[in-house]
């Protein structure tokens, strides 16, 4: 069961930063969690993967010029502890779209939100408010 978003609202447990749209400003959302996750004593291997699959999607299909993307974390403890990862852009027109594996080649591309399903507990999409849509990853935290 998700946790839902009231259950993300202690402060102390929040993280929230604008990013550049760009290459770079999906790096620094990488570095920057691995530091928040890091001094909140969290493991960092899927989530620092599922942060930087995110924010290299909002750089890339979610960029709109002169406008920054959202990376947002948040820990909750009740009644699972839970990770949650969101990245908001501005281009709500332009969902993600899981691509299925086929027997064919293998594509250059598209894999991202395959490898997010795999280390995600639960992964989606909302939409708002107008132009922009949230992309989030919930991580259940074990031990």
């Amino acid at each position: 069961m998700p946790a839902g978003p009231e259950s993300f609202a202690d402060p102390a447990r929040r993280f929230s930063v604008p990013l550049s749209a760009t290459r770079r400003g999906a790096r620094l959302a990488r570095l920057l969690a691995t530091e928040q996750l890091r001094s909140w004593g969290l493991p960092l291997d899927s989530a620092r993967l599922v942060v930087a699959e995110l924010a290299a999607n909002a750089a890339s299909h979610g960029r709109v010029p002169g406008r920054s993307f959202r990376l947002t974390l948040a820990m909750s403890v009740a009644p699972l502890a839970t990770l949650r990862i969101e990245v908001t852009d501005t281009r709500g027109d332009c969902l993600p779209v899981l691509t299925p594996a086929t027997g064919g080649a293998p594509a250059e591309n598209g894999y991202g939100l395959l490898l997010v399903e795999e280390l995600a507990d639960r992964w989606g999409v909302v939409d708002g408010p107008v132009p922009s849509k949230t992309v989030w990853a919930e991580l259940d935290l074990k031990g």
